[in-house]
């Protein structure tokens, strides 16, 4: 009887082990980051970052593969995934997100801010918890608010040093209605071009400049199609890092938290290295060859202003004005 029974308990261990390991590997989750930049941009290094945190955080277990360079589809194309669940996460774009939650245009008003520090300070405000409770309505979890930078112009005609200079110029734009605008207000003929094909487009002059804060005119090498660099701080624009709510829904309440704290280690790391790039890359481009410019930055403001005008009028105008009454408070 005693053999039959030490059996018997080796037996329940044993199966006992198997369900455990069983229930562990149903237990493990992989998920998809998506994003357009390319390696050695923060934001890419920031989706690295969330990766290895997240994967430190839960043992192991919930592991993320990060596709940078629009391997997985534009940005538009991604936050469609992500809100079909085809996609688990995105480090995505301000106008992209836009054109499904109209109220991120409103970070992209002409000279809002005038650093980074006054930016997220608003972000990380009331503004920014009620853009969350939007995103969440279209299907869309914000994990954090990254930075996409101020924003600067490039061409390969000629020094950008007043608004005049870009009347009846060729520059593209992002699928981002605020940057349309800006471009319309100074005289140049705006083309929406996708990032992945904006080096080429530069190349073979379809359009003549384009505006992009310096991490993305360095990682992306348009220096080397662009003899001209402007910096007109024109604008705004954030990296929304978003979760689709259907996967979200499947995490346990444990395992959102660790999304979301390793999420906020990853934000904390992208603002840093975004804060860090820009007076770095100016001597590094300069070093290239590129001529950078200083230009007169009351004369782009006052052709501008019409459309933050234009958007306080607009379906979202009482978000937009309380944006940039917060921006001033900040």
């Amino acid at each position: 009887m005693k053999s039959f029974s030490l059996a018997r308990r080796g037996a329940i261990a044993a199966a006992a082990l198997t369900l455990c390991g069983a229930a562990m590997a149903q237990s493990a989750i992989k998920l998809t980051l998506g994003h357009g930049a390319a390696p050695g941009n923060p934001r890419h290094e920031a989706s690295v970052k969330f990766a290895e945190v997240l994967k430190a955080k839960s043992n192991g277990r919930i592991e993320v593969t990060v596709a940078p360079s629009a391997q997985l589809g534009d940005d538009a194309a991604m936050v469609t995934a992500l809100r079909t669940g085809a996609l688990d996460i995105s480090a995505n774009s301000q106008g992209a997100v836009a054109n499904t939650v109209p109220e991120y245009a409103a970070f992209g008003m002409p000279f809002l801010f005038g650093d980074l520090a006054q930016a997220w300070k608003t972000l990380d405000g009331p503004a920014g918890k009620e853009l969350a409770v939007k995103s969440a309505d279209k299907g869309l979890v914000v994990l954090g608010y990254w930075d996409n930078g101020i924003r600067h112009m490039s061409n390969s005609k000629r020094a950008l040093l007043k608004a005049d200079d870009l009347k009846g110029m060729k520059m593209r734009t992002p699928p981002d209605t605020v940057t349309v605008d800006i471009m319309q207000s100074l005289g140049a003929e705006a083309q929406q071009i996708k990032f992945s094909e904006l080096y080429v487009a530069l190349q073979q002059g379809v359009v003549d400049g384009q505006e992009n804060p310096l991490m993305n005119i360095h990682a992306s090498k348009i220096y080397e199609v662009q003899k001209f660099i402007s910096l007109t701080g024109h604008k705004y624009e954030m990296t929304p890092f978003l979760m689709s709510k259907r996967t979200w829904d499947r995490l346990s309440e444990a395992d959102r938290k660790l999304v979301q704290d390793a999420a906020t280690e990853a934000t904390a790391l992208q603002r840093k290295m975004s804060k860090e790039s820009d007076d770095k890359l100016v001597a590094d481009l300069k070093a290239k060859g590129v001529q950078i410019d200083n230009p007169d930055k009351a004369s782009f403001q006052k052709a501008t202003a019409a459309v933050v005008t234009k958007w306080e009028g607009s379906p979202i105008g009482a978000f937009v004005k309380q944006v940039v009454a917060a921006s001033r408070a900040n």
